[in-house]
C-alpha cells in the first residue's frame, strides 16, 4: 500500500457544491482507505486536500471517479499524487513502515 495525496479544485458553483457537500462527506466517511480530508481555509482558493493508503494511483482514481462531487460537476480539476513523507511523527505509519 502506499500513500496519495488528491488535490481537489473546485468550480464556482458554491450553491452545487453546498447541496452535495453531505453526500460528498457521507462517501468519504464510508472509505476505509481515507485517512484524512478536508477543504482549504476560508481565503484559500476553493479545493480540498484528501490522503488515501492504497494499492495504486487507479485505486485512487476509482474513488474520485465515485466521489458525488465528480458527478456533481463541482471538480475543477484534480491531482493524485503518490506521496513519501520522510520526516514528522506519521510519516513511518504513512509510508507503510
Amino acid at each position: 500500500m502506499a500513500t496519495f495525496a488528491v488535490i481537489y479544485s473546485y468550480t464556482d458553483d458554491h450553491e452545487r457544491r453546498e447541496a452535495v457537500r453531505p453526500t460528498h462527506r457521507e462517501y468519504l466517511a464510508s472509505l476505509d482507505d481515507l485517512l484524512v480530508a478536508g477543504a482549504w481555509a476560508p481565503g484559500e482558493p476553493a479545493g480540498g486536500l484528501l490522503i488515501f493508503r492504497a494499492a495504486d494511483k487507479a485505486a485512487v482514481q476509482k474513488i474520485v471517479d465515485g466521489d458525488p462531487y465528480t458527478d456533481a460537476g463541482v471538480i475543477a480539476g484534480v491531482e493524485i499524487r503518490e506521496w513519501a513523507p520522510p520526516l514528522g511523527p506519521v510519516a513511518p505509519s504513512l509510508n507503510g513502515s
